[in-house]
């Protein structure tokens, strides 16, 4: 646990560093804004482009050992970010670093649920969950306060003693684990065709989707026709998996009612709340005026919410209900998301208002991500929980991304006015709601 907090912490902090870097980053290398967000789109791509060999990747060579590669490929992707030497470079360093990143969070869960008691996987998931805690608070503080006092070097140079000391640990603490649940004679076979289809499927779909939500057009031919070739590759990709009897990504787990009915309960609810995370900062910086770092500061109360009632929540559903504790959780979030978004519409309304109606708003967060992921998971044999916890990350990839796109769209359509962040937050809020409609399909009871 120890081990996969730290990893999950620098991953967690690099992301909300860099996006308050941006701005500074684009003066410092003479290069567009366009251009320098290729950076945080770069990072994505790769992330999705190696999340689906998690699973294989685990059976073929074990846990410990794809996780030191994540670990590795992630630190020296930071020390490369930090000397990079133009925009260009810095663009191939973060997708060094994405392919890191993109294997930290499946292969660190796996492990967690692998060697966790059943009855008390609520309490390692909480655990599992304190980077959400840490990162969202202290990432846009720590990143201002490197861009302003130091330089944008130090935002990827403070990566390294935390990635030593996470390999260091890792090398020492980590359990030997056999590859799979097979013999050395016998190693699983990479689903070539699959992997040729899924990852550059859901890089393409991200891809596209991400335009289409910057230039506020699905229809421009830069965003629709990645979009579509990605659907297809994640269609041509999903046939095969349910025909083949190693598939890269078994998809056969979704015949298990617990873990489909989670599945879907997340995609709508990470995809409102993800999706509603570059509104906050438009809404402080254009309509309010502020600084960068003092709209991240005005963000923490948010992350400190969803951390801590996380932290409660994750603990309580190894004993309760699940039908009865999600099902809340998702109707606070989207009542706080709504009163966000009637006081965003309001002219001269004080700014203490919005910040507790999104503290709100985040209490019912911390209610849902990870005990739904915890009962989604808690019941699934030992040998399927990787390829479980590849398929909730792609799952919260692909969602946060839709839910991004969308309401980019539906911002820049309405204007960055204070209607258009109402009708905006509104949209973003049904998000939400609908989510109860899986979730009511969650175990009535926990099963011993």
């Amino acid at each position: 646990m120890t081990v996969v907090v730290i990893g999950s912490v620098m991953s967690v902090l690099d992301m909300t560093i860099v996006n308050v870097a941006l701005r500074r980053l684009s003066e410092s290398f003479s290069a567009p804004l366009e251009t320098i967000q290729w950076t945080a789109t770069a990072y994505t791509l790769a992330l999705a482009a190696i999340i689906p060999t998690a699973a294989w990747a685990m059976a073929r060579i074990g846990a410990k050992r794809v996780y030191l590669t994540a670990l590795t490929l992630f630190t020296l992707g930071s020390l490369l970010a930090a000397c990079a030497w133009d925009a260009g470079s810095l663009i191939a360093f973060r997708a060094v670093q994405g392919l890191g990143g993109g294997l930290l969070m499946p292969v660190g869960m796996t492990m967690v649920m692998r060697i966790a008691d059943r009855e008390r996987l609520g309490r390692a998931m909480a655990l599992l969950g304190l980077p959400i805690l840490v990162g969202p608070v202290a990432g846009p503080v720590l990143g201002g306060w490197l861009i302003d006092s130091v330089s944008w070097h130090w935002i990827f140079l403070v990566n390294l003693p935390v990635g030593a000391l996470a390999l260091i640990l890792a090398a020492r603490l980590l359990p030997r684990d056999t590859p799979g649940s097979r013999t050395a004679a016998t190693p699983p076979r990479l689903d070539l065709p699959g992997l040729l289809t899924l990852s550059p499927g859901l890089a393409l779909l991200l891809y596209g989707l991400a335009r289409g939500g910057e230039r506020g057009d699905f229809g421009a031919p830069g965003a629709l026709l990645p979009t579509l070739a990605g659907a297809v590759l994640a269609a041509a990709f999903v046939r095969r998996a349910l025909t083949v009897r190693e598939p890269l990504l078994d998809l056969r787990l979704l015949r298990d009612r617990t873990f489909a009915a989670g599945i879907a309960t997340l995609a709508l609810f990470t995809c409102g709340y993800f999706g509603s995370m570059l509104l906050g900062p438009l809404y402080w910086q254009q309509e309010r005026g502020v600084s960068a770092t003092a709209a991240g500061l005005l963000g923490a109360p948010v992350g400190l919410a969803v951390g801590t009632t996380m932290q409660i929540a994750a603990r309580r559903i190894d004993k309760v209900s699940p039908r009865r504790l999600i099902p809340v959780g998702i109707a606070v979030g989207a009542l706080g998301m709504a009163l966000v978004g009637l006081q965003v519409g309001e002219a001269g309304v004080p700014g203490w208002r919005v910040v507790a109606a999104a503290t709100v708003m985040g209490v019912g967060v911390g209610m849902v991500l990870m005990p739904t992921m915890t009962t989604a998971t808690r019941d699934l044999p030992a040998d399927r929980l990787a390829a479980a916890s590849t398929a909730l990350s792609i799952n919260s990839q692909l969602a946060a991304s839709v839910g991004t796109a969308v309401l980019s769209v539906v911002l820049g359509s309405a204007g960055t006015d204070p209607s258009g962040f109402r009708l905006t937050y509104a949209i973003a809020a049904s998000l939400l709601s609908l989510a109860i409609l899986p979730a009511l399909r969650l175990p009535a009871r926990r099963r011993s």
